[in-house]
């Protein structure tokens, strides 16, 4: 079986700036130890782009906070993070989920017969679920799984939800231990 890992937005506003939060603070060791788990080439990364007129798009009319503005510090990856990350792929993308990613796993692993694609990061219960559910839309056979204890949501009711939702859509939710 072909695994590999796809991390979510693990990005300083989502940390420690604009939209940081304690919970996604305490995810990042958690994090960097699973990316140890896998080689560099089998790692893919998300990073949510914004442009200077971010609060002039829907987005940024619904959510009214400056984030991840492409060559400010809080667009970067977390430094523990991006150290790991070097040889693995990345990929902007400028909303929740990346058809992009779907499309560019789909295309490297559609020949092989078994497939397990997990995911971390941030935030749960809206770029990890986006995430997830393109990538199962996209290859229903393939294994879907997401840490749990590798990710954070804005608040923990919404990280539950998501949780949920994403089990109601057969994909795995795992905490780490299962491993």
């Amino acid at each position: 079986m072909k695994k590999i890992l796809v991390v979510v937005d693990m990005q300083n506003d989502f940390i420690s700036g604009s939209l940081g939060t304690k919970e996604a603070e305490l995810i990042v060791d958690k994090v960097a130890a699973k990316i140890r788990k896998y080689r560099p080439e089998d790692v893919f990364a998300t990073l949510d782009t914004h442009s200077a007129n971010y609060l002039e798009t829907a987005e940024g009319k619904n959510l009214p906070v400056e984030h991840c503005i492409r060559g400010t510090s809080g667009w970067e990856l977390n430094e523990r993070i991006k150290e790991l990350l070097t040889d693995s792929v990345k990929i902007e993308k400028p909303t929740f989920g990346s058809l992009a990613l779907a499309d560019h796993i789909l295309n490297l692993y559609n020949h092989e017969q078994e497939l397990e694609i997990e995911l971390v990061g941030l935030c749960t219960d809206i770029c990890v679920v986006t995430n997830a559910l393109l990538l199962k839309t996209k290859m229903p056979e393939a294994m879907i799984k997401v840490d749990a204890s590798c990710c954070a949501g804005v608040t923990k009711e919404s990280h539950d939800a998501a949780l949920l939702t994403m089990k109601m859509c057969q994909i795995a939710v795992v905490t780490g231990n299962e491993e």
